[in-house]
């Protein structure tokens, strides 16, 4: 212990007179109590070095509102000058750390363990996934392998049937008159008229050419729900589309309306309820 004269006894009386505790101050500096205690009782044998203790004083007195200067110079005089051997063991010795500077730096360990193992576990989670990935597609390929006797059979049953020819020397049939067979060819020549509601379009791409007599909404839709066209058109105007079905179709005031599809003419008045036209192109 050290009486109130020498350098430590006044930075305690001046930390006393504040009502700072020896911790408070500890943890405000990040010094250890045990490096503050030796300081206060001038136990400098105690400390790393005489830089480091000059360090101590000036910082302990900036907090304690004390002039740092007169303090480090008359700590000077304290300290001899060290010969080879001394500094060698002053710097063999650990670097002291507070308790809480060794309890971050457990934590930070801690959570940086955590984060590699992980990372870790989702690297291998993935080389595993990408191993078993290329069996999957050989499997199904090796399933789905048609027999290679199919084509033959197909072929063969899309042969065309060969007729013979009737003998030479076979008389001919009695023929009807001339006027029935031309009545009979205008009867087959002219189609039977088919109501629209039976039509079945034919799939594919289709080629719309919308007439607009009078006023008229039109819209047209494609099998990914995209609007080709959506519009009010006037007196006259005709619309032109093009693409692969299915098509959703919307006609307002369809009573006005001329539509072809594939340059044939459709009914719309079995599609249409309260002069809306409402139908689908497959």
């Amino acid at each position: 212990m050290t009486d109130g004269s020498g350098i430590g006894g006044e930075l305690r009386a001046a930390r006393e007179a504040l009502g700072l505790g020896l911790g408070q101050v500890a943890q405000q500096l990040k010094f250890a109590p045990r490096q503050l205690e030796a300081l206060e009782e001038e136990r400098f044998d105690q400390l790393p070095g005489r830089t480091f203790a000059r360090g101590m004083v000036r910082s302990y007195a900036r907090l304690l509102k004390l002039d740092p200067e007169p303090l480090v110079t008359r700590l000077s005089g304290r300290f001899d000058a060290p010969d080879a051997g001394q500094l060698a063991a002053r710097y063999s010795q650990p670097v002291p750390f507070s308790d809480n500077a060794r309890r971050s730096t457990m934590i930070y360990l801690g959570l940086s363990l955590g984060v590699l193992l992980l990372v870790g576990g989702v690297a291998y989670e993935w080389h595993q996934a990408v191993r078993r990935a290329p069996q999957q597609p050989l499997a199904q390929s090796t399933k789905k392998a048609p027999p290679a006797r199919e084509p033959a059979r197909v072929a063969a049953a899309q042969a065309p049937k060969v007729v013979d020819a009737p003998p030479a020397n076979e008389p001919a049939k009695e023929s009807a008159p001339a006027a029935t067979r031309v009545a009979e060819a205008k009867v087959v020549a002219k189609p039977a008229p088919v109501s629209p509601v039976e039509t079945k379009f034919a799939t594919g791409v289709h080629r719309l050419v919308i007439t607009c007599e009078e006023e008229a909404w039109i819209e047209v839709k494609d099998a990914n729900d995209r609007m080709l066209v959506s519009s009010l058109n006037p007196k006259g105007a005709e619309r032109v589309v093009q693409a692969r079905g299915p098509l959703s179709i919307v006609i307002g005031n369809a009573q006005h309306v001329r539509l072809l599809h594939n340059d044939r003419l459709v009914d719309l008045e079995p599609y249409t309820k309260l002069a809306i036209a409402r139908f689908t192109l497959p």
